[in-house]
């Protein structure tokens, strides 16, 4: 008979915040260098008609490569590198909103949903606008100009890289004006509140299932690992549909989701619906693997000196 073990939660109030943030930026950099080629791949599987350019994952990995080289996957990132203040809005808002509403309930999958819903919205805020020039400069490197702007000839040299960046702006800007930056806004928070919001509560569940048939000596770490990217691929299955049309109301020629959504199914049928799911599952898993090993990591070195003891696990 197994016995269930308590999972070691270290909260917002344990934490030293000088040493949360600043390992939090690095950490946070590191990840992003290592799956923006991902997620490079998921935007223009997402936004091409059906596979008009690319096969597949790899079909896209392998053609970028031979045609635009190592830097045609890290199109955008100089501008998508600045989505870190999201990231950082992300997570003290879900750890400031987990802790209020442990005041009025002791369930993990109520504090989870609620904070992770929320976080979601506040990052998405910030976010959105990033995500609408970088997405146009991930696809701005294909011939057939896949976005809704002419800008490959820009892309020939990487020593316009800033020129793409400032004519990207530009059309936004030229196009729909200052609303521009938040084109796909709602889209977006019907796609990331959703996903966040189910990822947190399945992270736990997974956790918790794996905690009670695990091994008593098996580090919480490990255990916490291999639940990130359970949590991760039934978070971004459940919610790709809406991943797909937000990435083609941001990057693509009709800015209604409604429209968006009837055009994909006119054209490519229910299959449509998970364009670049691979993809995402591909840059999502490993990423949440790799957050929460850091993040619990970083929680666990950013501890205040006087609750070490306390929360050691």
């Amino acid at each position: 008979m197994h016995e269930k073990r308590n999972i070691q939660i270290i909260g917002w109030e344990d934490l030293d915040k000088t040493k949360f943030y600043s390992f939090g930026i690095l950490m946070n950099l590191s990840l992003r260098l290592g799956l923006y080629p991902a997620m490079l791949i998921r935007t223009r599987l997402q936004v091409q008609k059906g596979k008009s350019h690319y096969e597949g994952t790899y079909d896209a990995l392998f053609k970028i490569l031979r045609t635009e080289g190592m830097r045609g996957l890290y199109r955008g990132f100089s501008v998508n590198v600045f989505t870190i203040v999201a990231s950082q809005a992300y997570i003290t808002t879900y750890e400031l909103v987990r802790t209020y509403v442990s005041n009025y309930s002791d369930n993990n999958a109520i504090k989870s949903f609620v904070a992770g819903g929320l976080s979601a919205l506040i990052a998405q805020s910030f976010a959105v606008p990033i995500d609408n020039v970088s997405q146009h400069m991930m696809v701005a490197g294909h011939r057939a100009n896949i976005g809704r702007f002419k800008l490959y000839e820009i892309t020939r040299s990487y020593r316009q890289a800033f020129g793409l960046t400032r004519e990207v702006i530009s059309q936004i800007f030229r196009n729909d004006g200052p609303g521009g930056f938040y084109r796909g806004y709602l889209a977006s928070l019907m796609t990331y509140i959703p996903n966040s919001a189910l990822w947190w509560p399945f992270y736990h569940f997974f956790a918790e299932q794996l905690f009670y048939w695990a091994p008593g000596d098996c580090p919480h770490l490990v255990l916490q690992g291999m639940a990130a990217p359970l949590a991760a691929a039934t978070a971004s299955t459940i919610t790709n549909p809406m991943d797909v049309v937000r990435a083609r109301v941001q990057v693509g020629v009709k800015s209604s989701m409604i429209e968006t959504f009837r055009q994909l199914l006119r054209e490519e049928g229910a299959g449509g619906l998970t364009k670049g799911l691979s993809a995402r599952i591909l840059s999502t898993a490993p990423a949440s693997l790799v957050l929460v090993l850091c993040y619990e990591t970083l929680k666990r070195i950013s501890l205040r000196p006087e609750r070490v003891e306390s929360r050691h696990c």
